[in-house]
């Protein structure tokens, strides 16, 4: 499956727009909140815990834009959009969302 956020792939004509493709992950952020909180204290260093978190919520985001793009009978997304939320009560939870047109080359 191609993921892309461009809005064509060159060289590959799209035969049919499938609609709209999305994955969206919340995960706890009891971290996220100790990380905003505590910002200023992480000064010259990268909070490794709190990156790999991201990562894995937003790897899981694309699997999921991937399965539903899959279950429409699409060949690619493009035009794939990434955004991260903080949610919940006092910002105590993370949303990563993707979403993208599912297309038949």
């Amino acid at each position: 499956m191609i993921i892309t956020t461009t809005p064509t792939l060159e060289g590959r004509p799209v035969r049919e727009y499938l609609g709209i493709a999305t994955g969206e992950v919340i995960v706890g952020a009891n971290i996220f909140k100790d990380l905003f909180a505590g910002i200023r204290d992480i000064v010259g260093g990268r909070a490794g815990a709190y990156e790999s978190t991201l990562r894995s919520a937003r790897l899981q985001a694309f699997a999921e834009l991937e399965e539903d793009a899959r279950r429409m009978g699409a060949d690619a997304v493009v035009g794939v959009d990434i955004d991260y939320e903080v949610v919940g009560q006092g910002g105590s939870m993370l949303m990563v969302s993707v979403s993208g047109t599912a297309v038949r080359l």
